[in-house]
């Protein structure tokens, strides 16, 4: 079996902070004064920026819990794919994203029909115009947030801490590539992307999302000419008396 690419599709569009966002750097050094869990940042300009591993990682985990087929600890593969199909949801999944290949022969016809994954999420840098207004202000480009625990007996504050974050109201350019294969099924692969970026909005990307951190949202989100962001947020109709 061969596989023919036809096209590549570029989305482009903005990720605006409707709160704070971390997305830890994995510094384990001390420095005096510094923050004990700082944001990732770019080693040449300092700035924050959003990894695109980070997107690609998210919206995975979130279209395969909904999926219903996560049993273990690992992302989907082609054992969950075997019954439903190249089509099937874990199939559409494993082509949007790619799967581990294997070794064992039952796969060997889905994993050629399936092919390799068709997104690739690149790293989203701050928005020039949003650093310029920032840096005429005398802002700062991220915000500390002390954090802390409560002892449930004597309710008091313990084990401080404190936390960077870029704050709310950043924005980040945002760039995915679709590759287009020969014989894929474009309606359905398009609509699980959508689907992902509508469950991004709902669930936020990065750490302490339970404690209201890195909720977004996707503006002048566009295929080309095609508009995305009236389907990831459709207008409600009117209430009819």
């Amino acid at each position: 079996m061969t596989i023919k690419l036809n096209h590549i599709h570029e989305f482009t569009g903005t990720i605006e902070l409707l709160t704070g966002l971390h997305i830890g750097s994995g510094n384990n050094e001390m420095h005096i004064g510094g923050t004990d869990s700082p944001v990732i940042k770019h080693p040449h300009t300092n700035q924050p920026y959003i990894p695109g591993s980070s997107l690609k990682g998210k919206m995975r985990s979130l279209l395969e819990w909904e999926s219903g087929k996560v049993s273990s600890e690992n992302p989907l593969g082609f054992a969950d794919a075997l019954s439903d199909g190249k089509n099937g949801v874990a199939g559409l999944i494993l082509q949007l994203f790619g799967g581990a290949p294997s070794s064992d022969s039952k796969f060997e016809t889905l994993m050629q029909e399936i092919g390799p994954g068709r997104l690739a999420f690149w790293d989203c840098p701050l928005e020039e115009s949003w650093v310029q207004k920032i840096n005429e202000q005398n802002y700062l480009l991220t915000e500390v947030k002390m954090e802390n625990a409560i002892d449930r007996i004597k309710s008091v504050a313990i084990w401080p801490r404190t936390m960077e974050r870029v704050p709310a109201g950043a924005r980040f350019d945002f760039r995915l590539t679709f590759r287009e294969h020969e014989g894929d099924d474009q309606q359905k692969l398009k609509a699980r992307l959508l689907r992902g970026f509508q469950l991004l909005e709902m669930t936020g990307i990065g750490g302490s999302v339970s404690r209201g951190y890195g909720k977004i949202k996707f503006t002048a989100l566009s295929l080309g000419e095609d508009d995305w962001v009236p389907q990831i947020r459709p207008r409600q109709k009117a209430a009819t008396a």
